[in-house]
């Protein structure tokens, strides 16, 4: 195949990116759309690049270091990256190569003056926008500086921050190329950025107008601040104008300078309301041209607007397809089951095929609609009321939604009848063999589907587990079920509503119940410390497992492994009954595609050496005596002062009432969630074995491909014996671009992200906000943990993390007070903080970014704050 070292712009269209990299590949789209000047020029191509690599010495020897190397090692990238780009810059531009680009040149204006701008195939992707990455040149005049400029380009693809951007996101080194963009310069009046959806809320419908004097330049390098016009159907709806001191010109002869604007000038709008309206509406042309909301950098001369790059915004969290043009209002699931990572497809749709609601999916997440809800006075309320029972960041979004006041058109109350209202049916009595009766339904519902699925294979095992589904939702929906979950849900606020009001005691309910049987999550916690006992006098096991934890070894094989050493097989058989009672949780559980357990057994290895550190042999018995005491005895004092106050005898019979209740109902809200994780891992394995005979079948290559596919999906491929590998990749890139989005709590169809806000001035200043979840006041080492993995706590040890899915529950034993950034009164790390007597504040916004690990940090979980200790 011959080489082509130069395209010209319009030559070039949106499916060459591999020619011409991202930005030339999108200028030249540009060019083509109707109405839209894009400056004359032409894209030096990769297959350049890839001469100069081959031509350029030693390169080889510093790229392959390159591949190996931490991203987070500055030092070996910054020694590395110089080194490459010093051979490019030092490689003589071939002759044929030369002349290619000198002939463009003479096309265009050989004595015009240039732009130079790299353009990298990794570069103004869908899931990656790379800006600023590499380098521009402006300004740059006669063909010899432009050839240098044009080295220098190439040689940017090894800048530290390029190189340390790829190496974040996973792309390989070695399959980037760099192509670069030389473009006749305008010398514009204005310049600046158009965002054709608001960057900070993510709103669809409003665009926002960055704009400065002179070249773009000043305001990239945040020289001055920017007029900001915010444009909405055609009109703009709020501006703020900046004084604006500096401006970046072109000087005569080539480069660049920075110069003093006329104190006279420096409030005047860099351009008109009319003119901002004008450029949205080119934007809106160009943003339908991409299929994308669109970050354009724009200029204005004096015969109009130039556009010089568009590129994806892809910060944006993605709005769910709903099919329709109506208004919808979407709350995360993720928020409310302690789980906000991004989730794979299968794992999305068996989620969804499971639940007991609609769901929708964006961002590699799942939303609830409740816009209906919201439209009815009756159901807003309860809905509002529900949703601040649980997490009050929730309620102040929606509250903030619906004063938007043209998103939500209000409904009569008929048009919602035979809705739920948010409540649920009667609670049930405050019997324990309600909660007996329900366990041992979900534990023979559990070990029917293991039976009946073993001998399923094929199409066969898709059509038992969509039946199995269905059972699945029965079990979750079984009214028995509901009134027992709402029985220990009502008590606690009962109990906090009511000693509130009568006593002045904050958060009662918290002591109350202390040691709740049958809190199936607890339990797990509580052991895994026997676990600890049978290891603790162990010796040679305690080592062995500190060489695994070292090592990282998270699979089964070092179970066979631990039988090999002195108590090894006493240490294995204590760890595989866990396993056989535990083995199916794990962080993100509510993910069939996360590694259970089971399947990395050694992610328990740090928690249960920390246990055999921590605690004396029989601190699980302890612990859990120590709590049911507690709870007991605040049970007789609240009794005792309510007896003491008019009507003491009324209030406090109705009080022992609702202890009864809660003691009896509150410890079963954990157990619906490890029934459903039970049956989900019985379709994991089950989904995998069928996934094994697709790869002997050499119809997928590895197992976890069908990771990428949704329920119906694998089943096709199961029925065909095809898959569409493209379409694996593809989901692969969009979930690592997934990852890297926060979901907010409330998402409304405009694509307006809604986080909430705590409405209160009752903590000191400088106080993280959050939510009282646990009472009691703690202060100690604040342990910053993302993955429970990496756990390393000592006694007093403070938890500070994402969120709790109740899979962290073996940490909460060792810890003396938690702090997240996602949970309600009712979310699980709370109902277990509670359990354990563990002071907690959930809900902190950003609290693993402005908690630093190691701070020592004081919880107030009566209150809901934390405070940082100097």
């Amino acid at each position: 195949m011959t080489e082509q070292y130069v395209l010209e712009l319009q030559e070039v269209d949106e499916t060459q990116a591999a020619a011409v990299g991202g930005k030339g590949a999108n200028l030249g789209g540009l060019s083509r759309i109707e109405g839209t000047r894009v400056p004359a020029g032409f894209c030096v191509t990769t297959d350049a690049f890839r001469r100069i690599m081959a031509e350029a010495p030693s390169i080889d020897e510093p790229l392959e270091e390159l591949s190996r190397v931490n991203p987070d090692d500055r030092e070996a990238i910054r020694t590395l990256s110089a080194r490459i780009r010093r051979s490019i810059e030092e490689t003589a531009v071939p002759g044929e190569l030369a002349t290619a680009i000198t002939r463009a040149l003479a096309r265009l204006g050989e004595g015009a003056a240039y732009a130079v701008r790299s353009s990298a195939t990794a570069e103004d992707l869908p899931t990656a926008s790379f800006a600023g990455q590499q380098d521009t040149y402006l300004n740059v005049v006669g063909t010899t500086e432009i050839l240098r400029h044009i080295s220098r380009c190439w040689a940017s693809l090894f800048t530290e921050r390029a190189v340390t951007y790829r190496g974040r996101n996973g792309i390989d080194h070695r399959s980037v190329h760099m192509a670069v963009v030389v473009q006749r310069m305008v010398l514009p009046e204005a310049s600046g950025i158009l965002f054709t959806a608001d960057p900070l809320s993510g709103n669809r419908k409003v665009a926002t107008v960055d704009a400065g004097f002179g070249l773009g330049e000043a305001l990239v390098s945040g020289l001055v601040n920017p007029d900001v016009f915010k444009v909405r159907d055609g009109q703009v709806v709020a501006r703020t104008i900046a004084a604006k001191s500096r401006a970046v010109q072109a000087l005569p002869g080539g480069g660049t300078r920075e110069a003093a604007i006329d104190p006279r000038q420096q409030e005047r709008p860099a351009l008109t309301d009319g003119q901002a309206v004008e450029l949205v509406r080119l934007g809106r042309r160009i943003e339908a041209h991409f299929g994308r909301p669109q970050d354009i950098e724009w200029c204005l001369a004096a015969d109009g607007f130039r556009i010089v790059q568009s590129r994806p915004i892809t910060t944006l969290f993605p709005v769910p397809d709903s099919g329709d043009q109506e208004n919808h209002v979407y709350v995360s699931v993720g928020h409310q089951q302690m789980m906000t990572d991004a989730m794979k497809p299968l794992g999305l749709s068996m989620w969804r095929l499971t639940a007991m609601v609609p769901m929708h999916e964006a961002g590699g997440r799942l939303f609830v609609d409740v816009a209906p809800r919201l439209a009815s006075p009756a159901s807003r309320a309860a809905l509002l009321e529900v949703m601040g029972r649980g997490d009050p960041l929730v309620r102040d979004a929606l509250e903030t939604v619906l004063g938007h006041g043209d998103l939500v058109p209000p409904l009569p109350d008929a048009a919602l009848a035979g809705q739920p209202a948010g409540g649920a049916s009667a609670p049930a009595e405050a019997d324990p063999a309600v909660v007996t009766e329900l366990i041992g339904r979900s534990r023979a519902s559990v070990a029917a589907l293991e039976s009946g699925i073993l001998a399923k294979t094929g199409p066969a095992l898709f059509d038992f587990l969509l039946e199995a589904f269905a059972e699945h939702k029965r079990v979750l929906g079984d009214p028995l079920n509901i009134q027992a979950i709402m029985a220990g849900m009502e008590a606690t606020w009962w109990l906090n509503d009511r000693l509130l009001e009568w006593l002045g005691e904050k958060n009662a309910a918290d002591t109350l119940t202390l040691s709740a049987p049958d809190n199936i999550t607890s339990e797990m916690g509580l052991e895994l410390l026997d676990v600890a006992d049978v290891i603790r006098a162990l010796p040679e096991v305690v080592a062995f497992l500190r060489d695994v934890e070292d090592a990282g070894v998270l699979g089964e094989g070092f179970l066979d492994e631990l039988t090999k050493v002195a108590g090894g097989t006493e240490a294995r058989d204590a760890i595989e009954a866990y396993l056989d009672r535990y083995g199916m949780r794990c962080v993100g559980e509510i993910d069939v595609t996360r590694p259970r357990w089971r399947e990395r057994p050694g992610t328990l290895v740090p928690v249960i050496l920390d246990n055999v550190r921590n605690f004396e042999p029989g601190a699980a018995g302890r612990r859990f005596e120590q709590g049911r005491r507690k709870a007991a005895q605040k049970e007789q004092e609240v009794l005792s002062r309510l007896r003491a106050l008019p009507d003491g005898d009324r209030r406090a019979d109705e009080t022992k009432r609702m202890i009864d209740q809660v003691r009896a109902f509150a410890g079963y809200r954990e157990y619906p969630k490890y029934g459903i994780v039970s049956r989900y891992f019985l379709y994991k394995r089950a989904l995998l074995e069928e996934a094994g005979r697709l790869v002997r079948a050499g119809v997928l290559a590895e197992k976890e491909d069908v990771f990428y596919l949704t329920f119906q999906e694998f089943h096709d491929v199961v029925r065909t014996s095809r898959v569409d590998h493209r379409l694996v990749r593809q989901r692969k890139d969009a979930f690592r671009s997934y990852q890297a989005l926060t979901p907010p709590r409330v998402l409304t169809s405009d694509g307006e992200a809604v986080t909430g806000a705590y409405r209160r001035d009752d903590a000191p200043d400088g106080a993280l906000i959050g939510l009282p979840v646990s009472a009691g006041t703690v202060e100690g080492r604040a342990r910053v943990i993302l993955d429970m993995a990496d756990a390393d706590l000592e006694a007093g040890d403070i938890l500070v993390t994402p969120f709790t899915d109740p899979s962290w529950s073996p940490l909460f034993v060792a810890v003396a007070g938690l702090v997240t950034e996602v949970g309600g009164l009712m979310t699980h790390g709370a109902v277990i903080a509670r359990e354990y007597g563990l002071p907690a504040v959930v809900g902190v916004e950003g609290a693993t970014r402005r908690i630093r690990d190691g701070q020592r940090i004081r919880v107030h979980g009566t209150d809901g704050y934390v405070e940082i200790l100097p």
